[in-house]
């Protein structure tokens, strides 16, 4: 009876409910086809997408998210997942080449892709989609809502909670699909000395701030002494173990898609040469 009520959403948000809906109707539909056309997603693709989605779905609508507005440290597991860990599961398999087959293809060219061209649209992703401004949104979106003044307000109130989580969310499926994007440079994806330059990039702010929280004497984020902490942890405990996980899980992310797009960088490099032997 515990573990259900567990996994039962503290404060039910219909937005998440119909959004994870939504996405795993649409993947799932794609996946049928991808199949019936002999071009089946792979086990390990499809795996990815699943387990990214439902750690999404996790930390939003079960008592993580209770137990996230009570410990600093679940807290930034939380966010760990929906700016990190769930957002890189997800791209890597590449959804929407998947849910594109599960769409009407009269929606697709009559409304999407117009849409998608359009130049406001389109000229707004290519600006967030800047190696530039996309590194300087992803790092800055971890400062700015834990600057103690705005994090304090955000965690009492349920408008800022919400953009708060969606807007990690958000930035972090922006990013690291710019980043471990499949095509190649030729094909239109982002130059791979550049995918390592901002993957670099992003490590030392996101370290000197978790070691900022970590060792820091003083208690920074006061509001779980108001909410009242789940566990019987002193506040200094619960910020360093916080301070951690922004500092070392997500250096590590980066490392491990460093690793990712090196791999794929040989393998172009590896077929170019044949691909012009090919060509003359």
């Amino acid at each position: 009876m515990d573990a259900i009520r567990f996994l039962t959403p503290y404060e039910f948000s219909p937005t998440v409910l119909v959004a994870t809906l939504l996405a795993a109707v649409l993947f799932a539909r794609g996946q049928r086809a991808a199949r019936r056309a002999g071009e089946p997603v792979g086990v390990w693709r499809g795996l990815g997408f699943w387990v990214g989605l439902g750690l999404t779905y996790a930390v939003l609508q079960t008592h993580i998210d209770y137990l996230s507005q009570h410990m600093f440290w679940v807290h930034r597991g939380q966010h760990l997942v929906l700016h990190h860990l769930g957002p890189i599961l997800m791209v890597l398999a590449v959804p929407h080449a998947v849910m594109a087959r599960a769409l009407p293809a009269g929606l697709r060219e009559r409304w999407l892709r117009p849409l998608w061209h359009h130049p406001l649209v389109h000229g707004s992703y290519r600006l967030l989609q800047n190696p530039v401004v996309a590194s300087l949104l992803f790092v800055g979106i971890i400062y700015f809502w834990l600057l103690p003044s705005v994090h304090f307000a955000a965690m009492l109130n349920v408008a800022y909670y919400n953009a708060m989580n969606w807007s990690v969310l958000a930035e972090g499926l922006l990013f690291w699909w710019l980043i471990l994007d499949p095509r190649s440079p030729a094909h239109g994806g982002l130059g791979f000395g550049v995918r390592m330059i901002m993957l670099w990039a992003v490590m030392p702010p996101q370290i000197l701030l978790g070691a900022y929280i970590s060792l820091n004497n003083g208690v920074l984020f006061e509001v779980y002494n108001i909410c009242g902490r789940a566990w019987a942890v002193s506040p200094l405990v619960d910020q360093q173990i916080g301070g951690l996980l922004t500092w070392i899980p997500a250096s590590m992310m980066s490392v491990i898609t460093a690793l990712i797009v090196l791999a794929r960088w040989m393998r172009d490099s590896e077929g170019r040469p044949a691909a012009r032997t090919e060509a003359a």
